[in-house]
Formats: C-alpha cells, sequence, structure tokens
C-alpha cells in the first residue's frame, strides 16, 4: 500500500513562486506514476502534472506548462512541484496522487493513492 504525504503550500503573491514537497512511502513498484492534482472551489479535480518513477518523463497541462516544473528525488522517494510566475486562478488545494502506469494519467481515477491535500493561495 502506497502513501503520498503532501507539504508546502501557503499564501503568496502574483508572480511569486512555491514548490510543493510530496513523500512516497510504502510499497509500490518502481514503475509507478507520481502526479499533482489541483482542486478549487466549486470545480472539479482538474490534473496539473506527473512524472515517472524513474523520473525520466514528465508531463503537464496546458495551463501550467512552461510554469510549473515537476521533478523527483530518488533517494528521498519525494516528488516536487515548482510553481513559478503564479496567477490567482491557481488558488486552489494541491494533492499529490501514486498509481499504476496508465496512459490515462491526466484522470484522477488512474491514481489509487492520495494525499490530505496543501492549500496555494495567490492573491493579486
Amino acid at each position: 500500500q502506497v502513501q503520498v504525504v503532501e507539504s508546502g503550500g501557503g499564501p503568496v503573491q502574483a508572480g511569486g513562486s512555491l514548490r510543493l514537497s510530496c513523500l512516497a512511502s510504502g510499497t509500490f513498484f518502481n514503475n509507478y506514476i507520481l502526479g499533482w492534482f489541483r482542486q478549487a472551489p466549486g470545480k472539479e479535480r482538474e490534473f496539473v502534472a506527473t512524472i515517472t518513477w524513474s523520473g525520466t518523463r514528465s508531463y503537464y497541462a496546458d495551463s501550467v506548462q512552461g510554469r510549473f516544473t515537476i521533478s523527483k528525488d530518488n533517494a528521498k522517494n519525494t516528488v516536487y512541484l515548482q510553481l513559478n510566475s503564479l496567477k490567482p486562478e491557481d488558488t486552489a488545494v494541491y494533492y499529490c496522487a501514486a498509481g499504476p502506469p496508465s496512459n490515462s494519467f491526466s484522470s484522477p481515477r488512474a491514481y489509487d493513492a492520495w494525499g490530505q491535500g496543501t492549500q496555494v493561495t495567490v492573491s493579486s
């Protein structure tokens, strides 16, 4: 069973940066994928980015491409999401998730382990 725990959220002004962390633990296969999703009030959970366990491949939502960077420290079993050039519309609870490899990596249903979420609030 896989567990993931996020940290690193908080308030930030527009144009600023934050780095979110996700520590993965438990029993998992080394081909798992680790993803970030976000959910704003009144909206559905949406895909942000995902990375393979090896860290060699990553994918992004169009809305964050070029501003956010997902990376992985294999020695620490930790995935990071660097958020740059933040906008008020990036305000949401950000969730880390883990799951078996899937072509549907942008769907929450592809993931079977979720963290509790960390709030990111971007003020204008």
